[in-house]
Order: structure tokens, then C-alpha cells, then sequence
């Protein structure tokens, strides 16, 4: 892990995820497993192996199932001793696979959108600049890089770009309509939106308590240049549905997850 980082890292949490409701029905979208852990913990691994360990969660939908995952986290990470009378709770295998996390929980609303989410934990925002992201996408992104070109570029916003994959394969035919090209889902060449934001603190007068970050904010910011874009040529995986939260964890259990910057001490 490089040298602690004092910004902080705000976690967008709160959705329904409604388009992967086998999991989510149960259990809100941070918290659906890749490998036996939440997307959420391999999201925040990623920042950390990059010196970041603090952490905003904004929560809505089921946000106290993640409160519950973390205040059990000691415990349901080691072997420990329970005296039932008291209550009292020893834990006595612990070794340093814990992580020197300080994660701060906010309950920013059931239905509120992303934008509004952002705005209800400016607060807690005390550094010049901070980093933000979904909590459904991972990707190999070097968090240093993408820092340097945003403080380069002096902008109030900088988004990070991916070349998506396309849902669908890719035909093409000759003049006789016969089938000269085939391509299973290719990496298309335009650059998408995929989180990994780094915004100076006056974005904030961009947001309301009520703003969808993709639609107004972004735009305006986009309108005014004050919004960079860091192209990311690596890997990066959004887990939106079912299927690709099944291919997330058969990445993992094949070792190919790209998105494993650390070691395995964890």
C-alpha cells in the first residue's frame, strides 16, 4: 500500500439496483459478493491499495445492511471468544488483515438521486478536492495518475473514460450479402462514463438536494469546460445485471480479475 492519503472517498450506495433484483431484492447492490465479498469491500481495496482509507458511504436502499456488514466486520473476519452472560466479546486471532479503514456512514435517502446524494455530505468535504465513484463498477484505474491529471488540468471535475464492450456481437456483409466480418461483443472505441471522479469542493454549487450528477451538473460543467476526462485504456467491469456479476465472480475464481491490485493477504 503507498503512503495514506488524507482526501477522502465518497461512495455512491444508495440505489435500488433494480436491474440485478435476484440479489438486490434481498440485499442492496454493494453488497451482492464477488468471491464471498461485497463488491463494495473490492471497490474500496482499490483505493486503499492506493493509500485512501477514507471512506463516505452514501446509503439509502437497505443502508443499514451495510452499517450491520461493517460493525460485524472484526468479528466475522476472525476467530473470537463470546462470554453470553456478559456480552463480553474477545477477538483473539487477529492478525493484520483488518483494514486501518475510517469509514463514515450517511443516510442520504431512500429515493434521492446521485446528485443529491453528493450534496447531502458536502459537510463532511474539508480538502480541496475529493474522489467519488459508483459503487458497481472495478476497474485496474491508476487512482495516482488520474489525481495528477486532474490537478493539471485545473478543472472542477474530472470523470474517467472506458471503452465499453458492446452487449452485442458485431456483423458485416459484402455487396452479395454475404458475411465477410464477425466479432463477438468488441471493445467498441468510444469512451464511456465509468465513475472514478475526482471533484474540486465548488462543485457543490453545481449540486442541489434534489440533482440527477449525470444530467444538469455534468452538462453545465461539461458546457463551461470546467469537466476533464481521463482516458483509461486498462480493464474495467461494471456489474449491472445478474450475468455480469456471474462473470465477475468467475474472474475471481480463475484469478483473472484485473481489478486485483493487492496482494493476498486478504
Amino acid at each position: 500500500m503507498k503512503e495514506r492519503k488524507k482526501e477522502a472517498v465518497v461512495i455512491l450506495c444508495g440505489g435500488r439496483g433494480t436491474r440485478l433484483q435476484e440479489e438486490t431484492e434481498f440485499k442492496p447492490k454493494a453488497l451482492v459478493e464477488i468471491g464471498g465479498r461485497p463488491i463494495l469491500w473490492h471497490l474500496l481495496r482499490i483505493y486503499h491499495h492506493h493509500g485512501y482509507y477514507r471512506f463516505i458511504l452514501c446509503l439509502g436502499y437497505k443502508g443499514n445492511m451495510i452499517k450491520e456488514y461493517f460493525l460485524n466486520y472484526a468479528a466475522m473476519s476472525n476467530d473470537f471468544t463470546l462470554r453470553l452472560r456478559s456480552g463480553a466479546q474477545q477477538i483473539w486471532s487477529h492478525t493484520d488483515n483488518i483494514e486501518d479503514w475510517e469509514i463514515t456512514f450517511v443516510d442520504t435517502g431512500l429515493d434521492t438521486q446521485t446528485g443529491g446524494r453528493l450534496y447531502r455530505i458536502r459537510h463532511l468535504i474539508h480538502e480541496p478536492f475529493f474522489l467519488a465513484n459508483y459503487c458497481d463498477g472495478l476497474g485496474d484505474v491508476d487512482l495516482d495518475a488520474l489525481v495528477e491529471f486532474h490537478t493539471r488540468h485545473g478543472k472542477l471535475a474530472t470523470v474517467t473514460g472506458f471503452h465499453p464492450r458492446s452487449r452485442f456481437g458485431i456483423v458485416r456483409i459484402d455487396e452479395t450479402g454475404i458475411v465477410n466480418y464477425w466479432q463477438e461483443k468488441p471493445i467498441m472505441s468510444d469512451l464511456t462514463s465509468g465513475g472514478y471522479f475526482v471533484f474540486n469542493r465548488g462543485v457543490f454549487d453545481h449540486l442541489d438536494a434534489d440533482c440527477i450528477l449525470e444530467q444538469a451538473p455534468l452538462q453545465n460543467l461539461a458546457k463551461d469546460q470546467q469537466l476533464a476526462l481521463f482516458p483509461h485504456h486498462g480493464a474495467w467491469h461494471c456489474m449491472d445485471t445478474y450475468k455480469e456479476a456471474v462473470t465477475l465472480n468467475e474472474m475471481w475464481v480463475r484469478g483473472k480479475a484485473p481489478w486485483k491490485l493487492w496482494g493476498d493477504d486478504a
